[in-house]
């Protein structure tokens, strides 16, 4: 088997899959960004059941050739399209890429278009995209494609997955809170870094603003998003009741070593899910609030 992922999120999803079958497998991961080659060194410290992890910037077209069981981080990835259609693999675990993961299970189903929400695509890009979906099907039909979430699909998405070929397996972080490394937060409030700003989705200032009013009456540790510009996260800095916690890692291999009640503040983000399952029975609440923009 061989992972091929392109986010450090994706990287985790793909040691619980190891973890959960039971075996070791080689990691092919895209370097898309800083977090992945920390997030790939503290994996393999902690353990993780991989038994080698590649860092690649194109397509390994060597390795998928040479092992067509995929586990695969992101299937809407235009990467992912273009292998799928040429190499054709012989089974494919679909990984976790947070909230895509509903969307990806309902352009299998054929309820939606085979590419991530709200995007536009080109006419080439739609096309690799009905390749893609009819390779997927071509597989489902020999029962040989599964999805492998940490996120509830709903009993009514799984059994029409389940009728369709796909197999659904939900998992519960296991591996992670097993390698757990216990984390001492200085302070008992977090507030959790948002890449809203970055992508376009609220202006820098209302954003700070809602920075600013989070911890106006309280201290926190801020956690930073991994896309985060660094000016942003500059102006963050100099405020005042706020400790920036810099870790190189996703939040779910962070605060999977918390073992004390916090209060964590987010905006809206599917982080949500993961963080209940990993924070469950230490006391802890999530409270997700609104951005005002002016």
């Amino acid at each position: 088997m061989l992972a091929w992922v392109e986010s450090p999120f994706q990287l985790l999803s793909a040691a619980e899959w190891a973890h959960a079958a039971g075996r070791r497998i080689s990691v092919a991961m895209r370097l898309s960004g800083p977090q992945m080659e920390t997030t790939a060194a503290e994996l393999l410290r902690r353990g993780a059941p991989f038994a080698e992890v590649t860092p690649w910037v194109g397509v390994p077209w060597g390795r998928l050739a040479g092992d067509r069981d995929w586990a695969v981080g992101d299937g809407f990835s235009g990467q992912f399209r273009l292998a799928a259609s040429v190499v054709r693999p012989r089974s494919v675990s679909l990984l976790d890429d947070g909230a895509n993961t509903l969307a990806l299970a309902d352009a299998l189903l054929e309820r939606t278009p085979f590419r991530r929400p709200r995007r536009t695509e080109g006419r080439a890009a739609r096309l690799l995209g009905d390749l893609a979906k009819h390779r997927l099907h071509t597989l489902a039909d020999r029962e040989a494609v599964e999805l492998f979430t940490v996120f509830p699909l709903g009993e009514q998405r799984i059994g029409a997955l389940g009728a369709r070929g796909i197999a659904c397996r939900r998992h519960g972080f296991a591996w992670t809170r097993q390698a757990a490394n216990p984390l001492d937060l200085p302070g008992d409030r977090m507030l959790l870094g948002s890449a809203l700003p970055t992508d376009g989705h609220v202006s820098v200032p209302d954003y700070l603003r809602w920075v600013a009013r989070q911890t106006r009456d309280a201290a926190a540790v801020y956690l930073p998003h991994r896309r985060e510009h660094r000016h942003v996260l500059d102006e963050v800095r100099r405020m005042p009741g706020v400790t920036v916690l810099e870790t190189g890692l996703p939040v779910e291999l962070v605060l999977a070593g918390i073992r004390r009640p916090i209060e964590l503040v987010s905006l809206q983000t599917s982080a949500a899910t993961t963080l209940e399952l990993l924070l469950g029975g230490t006391g802890s609440v999530i409270r997700q609030t609104a951005l005002v923009q002016r």
